[in-house]
């Protein structure tokens, strides 16, 4: 059976529908999914964390693979769909909760044997940067997140920092992990279809950072700050988040690094973003 014909039927059977404000989108495309597995490369010694894993679609193909999966589902709808389907799995484990609100790090530590988890997802549009970034800003034991997004969120993640389309996301990401494009998924491979296509990606965990930070919360500071408004120099943008309010200051800092001072956040590199945070922090 189909992934399209296996969702029909289960919507029929449970008579439900997708939930608009969960963002509930079911891929119903093969070859999407098998690319998700085989990018992940799941073996017989790996834990598994899936994040809303919906009709289970993708869960069934992860239990084939994997030592253990923990699916973590917030739509009470899909835990008595999953529970039917995988209850004779001994190697399923169900979770019906916010994933913003489980304490990842102590599940694993819980469930790991070997090595470290891996997290496959595919996942809801609205909050998608909060998902990611708890995943990296918790420094979980994982070594690995594959996951499906909005393309335009993925083309941000994946983006060099400095290049065309980067945004405060792609110099975070980029600090915890390297990036790796997969494949674009048409809005047509979902039931019901979204309005825009999405992108599978895949964040390899860094075990060092790639820049030396002496103080991660200002890194991160400085970071945001230099993109809440766009439009605006790198100095201003500092100097109105109040991180500097001595523009004279920030001037000299600026100099100091051999920029020039209508330079915007985005043209930034990353390990400028750490020289810069690293002046500022010996500073103030």
């Amino acid at each position: 059976m189909s992934s399209l014909e296996e969702t029909k039927y289960i919507l029929k059977k449970y008579n439900i529908r997708a939930n608009k404000k969960l963002g509930q989108n079911f891929l119903i495309d093969d070859d999407a999914i098998n690319k998700i597995v085989s990018s992940a490369k799941i073996n017989k010694d790996d834990l598994v964390i899936e994040i809303g894993p919906g009709l289970g679609t993708l869960t069934s193909k992860l239990l084939e693979k994997a030592r253990r999966v923990i699916a973590i589902e917030l739509d009470e709808k899909m835990i008595k769909i999953l529970t039917d389907r995988f209850k004779l799995y001994n190697n399923f484990t169900l979770i019906n909760e916010d994933i913003l609100k489980v304490n990842l790090k102590q599940l694993i530590s819980n469930n790991i044997e070997i090595g470290k988890a891996k997290i496959v997802a595919n996942l809801p549009y609205y909050i998608t940067t909060p998902i990611i970034m708890k995943l990296l800003e918790d420094k979980l034991n994982i070594e690995s997140i594959t996951v499906m997004v909005q393309k335009e969120v993925a083309d941000r993640i994946v983006e060099v920092p400095g290049g065309k389309l980067s945004g405060a996301i792609t110099y975070s990401v980029n600090y915890y992990a390297e990036t790796e494009e997969i494949v674009l998924v048409g809005k047509e491979s979902f039931i019901p279809s979204p309005e825009v296509d999405s992108k599978v990606i895949k964040l390899k965990i860094r075990n060092v950072p790639p820049v030396n930070v002496k103080n991660e919360e200002m890194f991160f500071k400085v970071i945001k700050a230099s993109f809440m408004q766009r439009r605006k120099t790198l100095i201003n943008g500092l100097t109105n988040s109040g991180i500097i309010q001595d523009k004279k200051k920030l001037e000299q800092i600026i100099k100091q690094m051999n920029l020039n001072l209508e330079i915007r956040g985005e043209k930034l590199s990353l390990e400028q973003f750490a020289e810069l945070s690293n002046i500022i922090t010996e500073s103030i």
